[in-house]
């Protein structure tokens, strides 16, 4: 992962923790009722990638031992790890693309329910993505999949039709060379790996994308209401299609790109078509970057016109997250796919606590508020989850009574104490166990290995209820006791 060159090491933040009496009278822990949306108290779980599917994205005991625990801790919301709405093969990720995967989503939905006493509303968060393909060895991408073009005969001095002679001399070069013979596409498609993206309207499935995918979202809502979810994550965020629809980076121009306005007509006919789809109460959010943190992408003044879009347009939340991009991502080693947090905007949606003078605290918050400045401003009262480094009740109470938020979402942190909420608001804070932000579980996550924390997936191994991973050298779940 990329890292500042400041490298700071920072501390928690001091922890001001509240006495019984007082977490009751908090802002966090008050209930919110804005429009559909009712929580028994502000505070959220967002939705994070363990890598406990089946490879038909089927749901298994480790995932459903995997949000029982986080159940447990009584969070307002907890939303489902981001799920795929096709029917398509996309390895240990949870799917929703069929009727087929209704019955084994019940089964989160039931364990939610009762790990929490009811007390925990459960959204599940829907995704689309482009193909990747993983980086291929450079001869063989050289000698079998680089497709020979006039100009890169010209550029050789070989004559046109002369393909072994073309294809040695190409394999004889440095890469550098290469950078000056290989169309840019191709020259990334042999150092990164082959990456779809939603210009490619040469493409007849990319040119569709903007008639297939509100069906598509609108059919995964209705599983996902029948699955007994309360409601829908839009993922409108990072990498993917949607949020890629919305990046400046977006040319199209077919009325889908350009504009901040035409960039808006996809995921709005998307809302649209999900709303349609569902009940009255049933809620229809999203996730979306305040910032891209890239060069050439959107930022906060973007994220203010889509934000407004889509209060005005009905939506019940809109959680925000930062960054984490493809377009500045790291080259992966030769066999592996791109990882789209492991440049700089990738920091910026998951910083460590070795950091820039900025830390790794809040690091959204100032965009955030920004955003919810200007719609209240405009009168719109669509509540915003505010995510980010969140790790100690006055930090959270702090943005929520300055109205920066309505609504604090604690990622990393509950996973390093999934008991964070029940220990607040009983008056033990103190025996929180804080979140390092060493990014050990997102180290496992670039490796696409079953996700955990160095705090405990290494305590008491020898549990008799401690379910442990294929290795056997971690167990699945924090210890209840810890």
């Amino acid at each position: 992962m990329w890292k500042p060159e400041e490298r700071i090491k920072h501390t928690h933040l001091p922890a001001d923790w509240p006495d019984r009496d007082t977490a009751l009278a908090s802002m966090l822990f008050s209930p919110i009722t804005q429009g559909r949306l009712k929580l028994n108290h502000r505070t959220w779980i967002p939705a994070m990638v363990p890598w406990r599917a089946t490879e038909q994205g089927e749901v298994t005991e480790d995932v459903i031992d995997w949000y029982r625990r986080f159940a447990e801790g009584k969070p307002g919301a907890l939303v489902i790890e981001a799920t795929g709405i096709r029917d398509i093969p996309s390895g240990p990720l949870l799917r929703i693309g069929h009727d087929r995967y209704i019955p084994g989503l019940k089964k989160i939905v039931q364990a939610i329910h009762e790990a929490s006493d009811g007390q925990t509303k459960c959204f599940i968060q829907l995704i689309d993505f482009l193909p990747i393909r993983r980086r291929p060895e450079r001869e063989k991408f050289l000698r079998r999949f680089l497709v020979l073009t006039d100009a890169i005969y010209e550029k050789l001095t070989i004559t046109p039709g002369d393909e072994a002679a073309a294809r040695d001399k190409l394999c004889a070069m440095p890469d550098v060379a290469l950078m000056d013979i290989l169309p840019p596409r191709e020259y990334e498609n042999m150092t990164r790996g082959y990456r779809q993206r939603v210009t490619d309207t040469e493409l007849e499935a990319v040119a569709n994308l903007p008639s297939m995918l509100p069906q598509f979202f609108a059919d995964a809502a209705r599983r996902a209401e029948q699955a007994g979810f309360h409601g829908v994550e839009l993922h409108y965020a990072h990498a993917y299609t949607m949020a890629s629809f919305l990046s400046r980076l977006n040319t199209r121009t077919d009325g889908y790109g350009g504009t901040a306005e035409n960039r808006l007509r996809l995921p709005l006919a998307v809302f649209a078509a999900t709303r349609k789809a569902c009940g009255d109460d049933f809620i229809v959010g999203c996730r979306m970057l305040a910032e891209e943190n890239i060069d050439g992408g959107s930022d906060c003044s973007d994220a203010i016109i889509f934000a407004d879009a889509f209060a005005r347009a009905g939506m019940d939340f809109i959680s925000f997250s930062r960054g984490g991009k493809f377009e500045d991502a790291k080259s992966p080693r030769v066999g592996e796919a791109i990882y789209p947090y492991t440049g700089q905007s990738g920091y910026e949606c998951m910083p460590q606590i070795i950091s820039d003078e900025q830390g790794p605290f809040g690091r959204n918050a100032d965009a955030v508020q920004q955003i919810k400045t200007r719609l209240m401003e405009n009168k719109l009262t669509t509540p915003i989850v505010l995510t980010g480094g969140m790790h100690v009740f006055n930090q959270a109470e702090q943005y929520l009574q300055s109205g920066a938020a309505d609504i604090i979402g604690f990622a990393r942190q509950s996973l390093a104490d999934p008991d964070w909420f029940t220990k607040v608001i009983a008056g033990q804070g103190a025996r929180v166990n804080l979140c390092t932000y060493s990014n050990y579980c997102e180290g496992l996550d670039q490796k696409h290995k079953m996700v955990t924390c160095q705090l405990w997936d290494r305590v008491d191994l020898d549990d008799a209820d401690a379910k442990k991973t294929p290795d056997g050298k971690r167990r699945t779940t924090a210890p209840k006791h810890k």
